[in-house]
């Protein structure tokens, strides 16, 4: 089986500060990751360069058994499915759901003159019933909830049937309800042998979706702990990773962690 992601001492520095800290990992196709982390452990900055929307100062990407700086990005990153709330920021507030993801057959956000065949009318009517979206076809992407509007940036990083999915804190900014309806949404999609690989950044253990397989937890940088999620999700290394003595629960697919509480 062929590795989608293959990274060898990935380091990433901004001037003074070192983003990513000679991380090595590696994801199979048929994987789905989460990566767990605390604010500034270097989660987003993994994620953009798995995107190719960053190079390594340092080390080898491997993405696509392409590797960045060998490679034409644009032509990479057709291939890679994306949501992040940089790129719903760039999502016209007046586009109309149907076309913000249909638009994603030419990798272009706002859609403007460029022609689209029944084939893909038909692809993104399909990926928005899935996704329980079908009733937002004809709303613009300015009215929707939070919720609504992740629901359309998922069925849009599916449009172009990538090889690698790329959830960048997809359930930031939901409520109670939302976040519940978005993890059962990306539980299904864990579960269907014919969804791509997916990586998933959170800040908690309750937004991992049963049927995820696998962890990567960081904290400034490096890689405290990494591989399959039920060996890597312990209270130790939760505990390390946030800095703090946590207890973790697992009940009916679903994990949950707090404080632990000195007694008196």
């Amino acid at each position: 089986m062929s590795a989608v992601l293959d990274f060898a001492d990935v380091t990433v520095r901004r001037g003074q500060s070192t983003l990513l800290d000679r991380v090595s990992w590696t994801v199979e196709e048929d994987e789905r990751w989460v990566i767990l982390g605390p604010n500034g452990a270097g989660k987003t900055t993994l994620l953009q360069v798995a995107s190719a929307q960053m190079h390594p100062t340092e080390g080898v990407a491997g993405i696509l058994e392409e590797v960045l700086g060998t490679v034409d990005v644009f032509e990479l990153k057709p291939r890679i499915g994306l949501t992040s709330a940089a790129l719903a920021e760039r999502i016209p507030r007046s586009e109309r759901v149907h076309d913000v993801v249909v638009s994603a057959s030419y990798g272009v956000v706002g859609r403007w003159r460029e022609e689209y065949d029944d084939l893909d009318h038909d692809r993104a009517t399909s990926l928005l019933r899935e996704l329980g979206a079908t009733h937002l076809v004809d709303r613009t992407f300015g009215t929707l909830s939070e919720g609504e509007r992740k629901r359309v940036q998922i069925a849009r990083a599916l449009m172009a049937d990538p090889e690698l999915l790329l959830l960048d804190e997809p359930a930031a900014g939901l409520d109670l309800g939302g976040r519940e309806d978005l993890v059962a949404t990306l539980s299904v999609l864990a579960y269907d042998p014919d969804s791509p690989a997916t990586v998933l950044v959170s800040h908690h253990v309750e937004e991992i979706p049963p049927g995820f397989s696998h962890a990567l937890l960081l904290r400034e940088g490096r890689v405290m702990a990494a591989g399959l999620l039920d060996d890597v999700l312990t209270e130790a290394n939760l505990s390390a990773t946030f800095g703090m003595p946590l207890v973790l629960s697992h009940e009916d697919g679903r994990w949950a962690a707090r404080r632990r509480t000195r007694r008196r």
